[in-house]
């Protein structure tokens, strides 16, 4: 396994990490995205061992920081970043198949891998619409879907404001950015959730499939047993094999 950094912007947090596997390519492309409710004091070290995990099942790992809220994010710049950021992998490395390109994300990361899978349907001139690479599956670890819901449950409701401002006075950003209101995706979609999870609701993932479905999005939501926040983020727990085995088995079939 070799790991690189590669920017793409010039701001400290405009990087990301790529973790290749020992075997010869072209490798099918996992982007990672971590969470922390889009904090600053939070980065992509969160999700290192699992971007080894995939490296060591043949993938490779695209560990994507970007401007989070105190550090010169929000809205619109977290989304650029983000956008940017899966763009960056066109003529990153020969060794990656960008047919075979999934955005996999914990916490405040599900929602934006889930916001990545939804950029073809942005219209015109939004952050992030008109991809170059596109992103075929999505798997979101506790991952904050919904992000009007959010903004009114504890204790998700202060940092999704923080983010995008007050939902009746900024509901053009909100139809933006939450994956619920990009409906439908148009690729498989797996939400894993623990049921003893108290930083992102329960609620949350459960509106989102219940809309999901409705649209005729495959879109399969897993309720995880004796599962909080933090587990998804350990290779070696249930919650993450759950998550790694989705991707190995639909990877193949992705075709961006």
């Amino acid at each position: 396994m070799t790991s690189t950094v590669h920017r793409y912007g010039d701001h400290p947090s405009q990087v990301g990490e790529l973790f290749l596997p020992r075997t010869r390519g072209p490798h099918p492309v996992a982007v990672v995205l971590h969470g922390g409710y889009w904090r600053a004091r939070y980065d992509r070290s969160l999700m290192t061992d699992l971007c080894l995990d995939l490296a060591a099942h043949g993938w490779a790992a695209w560990n994507l920081e970007y401007r989070r809220v105190g550090a010169g994010g929000g809205w619109p710049e977290t989304f650029e970043d983000v956008a940017h950021g899966v763009d960056a992998l066109a003529g990153l490395d020969p060794h990656l198949d960008l047919e075979r390109v999934v955005a996999v994300g914990h916490s405040a990361g599900g929602q934006l891998a889930f916001w990545s899978a939804a950029r073809p349907t942005l219209p015109a001139g939004a952050p992030g619409a008109e991809p170059r690479v596109t992103v075929g599956a999505a798997v979101s670890q506790a991952g904050v879907l919904d992000l009007r819901l959010a903004a009114d449950l504890a204790p998700s409701a202060e940092p999704t404001r923080a983010l995008l401002g007050d939902p009746d006075e900024q509901a053009d950003r909100y139809a933006l950015a939450s994956p619920r209101e990009r409906l439908p995706l148009g690729v498989p979609q797996l939400l894993l959730h623990g049921n003893r999870d108290d930083v992102v609701s329960l609620r949350i993932p459960t509106a989102y499939a219940e809309a999901a479905r409705t649209t005729g999005d495959p879109c399969e939501l897993v309720v995880l047993r004796s599962t909080g926040h933090f587990e998804h983020l350990d290779s070696s727990t249930p919650a993450w094999h759950a998550a790694r085995e989705w991707l190995l088995r639909h990877g193949g079939d992705v075709r961006s």
